[in-house]
């Protein structure tokens, strides 16, 4: 790919940038306009996966390789604009992970941060540096960085969650580290809740000093986040982008729940037909509750309950709920606000990105 102004290279310098191709040397002038777009252009594509397509092979899995053998059992959800690199957009991953009754997908640790998102079952655990939280429907449930972390199933049916990651930015970064841990399972060394109990009630031990990076609550159950919106509701303040959209938050700082990824839930009424909003943040969207569709960049896409879709950076999205409909969303955002360079744009009027 070149610049527009290729055109008028000279046989001259056509020469000239063999000769310096040799010392691993190339002109900025012939790839300043791919390298410094006017607007974002990468390959990332719209795209939905529906539940009940993906379902059964998520299922067939479970029957082909064990959740030992496999470490984690998932089967990647790759966008179609970037085949062949195991990305939900250019920084984002996601997968679909089955654990059925019985099961331990053995302990391990990561520099990559993950959230867990449940679309089926109840009753299996997450332990996270040695407490244990139960996963039910529609619970988010962060695994920080370098933490240790396994999954176990001792309920009587599969459990499938949607796993979110930061992988293809540690990638870029060239930052990933990992390890196994020396046994299937890590010791239980705090009891189930703590972690909430601690800082899920506005309130915190009375000599806390810590302000990590990531949430100390690495589980926020699904009915106390609903329950929220639904009293929300009541103000009747609809914003007209997002209907009544919260973010999950790290209770210590106020900032995101994770360093990396920013996780929002949101609600939407039946036929609030959203107007038009884009932003720099690719967003991986979950469909909680509900049906209805999405228009973005021009596509309709129609979803229902545990349906997934994807929204490209700064391409125009429409949601129109045909019942009151409940929206989880990850995205990159935390990063990039973080790195000063996040933009958006509002019911879809022309706006300079450089003024804030």
């Amino acid at each position: 790919m070149v610049s527009q102004n290729s055109s008028t290279d000279t046989v001259e310098r056509e020469v000239w940038y063999e000769k310096i191709k040799a010392y691993q040397l190339s002109p900025l002038w012939r790839f300043l306009s791919t390298l410094v777009t006017p607007v974002p252009r990468g390959a990332c594509v719209p795209y939905l996966w529906r539940f009940a397509e993906v379902e059964p092979f998520v299922l067939e899995a479970g029957e082909l390789i064990t959740a030992r053998e496999a470490e984690r059992r998932v089967l990647i959800l790759e966008n179609p604009g970037l085949t062949g690199t195991s990305q939900i957009t250019t920084s984002l991953y996601a997968g679909l992970q089955l654990v059925k009754p019985g099961e331990i997908a053995p302990a391990h640790r990561h520099t990559q941060s993950a959230l867990r998102f449940v679309l089926q079952g109840s009753g299996a655990h997450t332990a996270v540096d040695g407490e244990r939280t139960l996963m039910r429907y529609g619970d988010f449930v962060i695994t920080p960085p370098g933490a240790w972390h396994d999954h176990g199933n001792e309920s009587e049916e599969p459990m499938i969650w949607l796993d979110g990651l930061d992988i293809p930015m540690l990638a870029f970064y060239d930052a990933s580290f990992a390890e196994v841990y020396e046994q299937e399972a890590q010791p239980e060394s705090r009891k189930s809740g703590d972690s909430l109990a601690r800082y899920g009630t506005s309130m915190l031990p009375v000599d806390h000093d810590r302000k990590g990076s990531v949430s100390p609550i690495f589980n926020y159950p699904y009915d106390r986040s609903r329950e929220a919106l639904e009293v929300m509701r009541r103000q009747d303040e609809w914003d007209p982008c997002h209907g009544l959209k919260m973010r999950y938050i790290n209770p210590e700082t106020g900032d995101f729940a994770m360093p990396t990824i920013a996780t929002f839930l949101q609600l939407l009424p039946k036929d609030f037909n959203t107007t038009a909003y884009r932003s720099t943040d690719a967003t991986i969207f979950v469909v909680v509750e509900g049906r209805g569709h999405s228009v973005i960049d021009g596509q309709e896409f129609e979803w229902s309950t545990q349906d997934i879709f994807v929204v490209p950076s700064w391409k125009n999205v429409i949601h129109c709920p045909a019942e009151d409909a409940v929206l989880f969303s990850y995205s990159d955002r935390a990063a990039q606000q973080k790195l000063g360079f996040f933009k958006e744009q509002r019911n879809g009027k022309p706006q300079n990105p450089f003024v804030a």
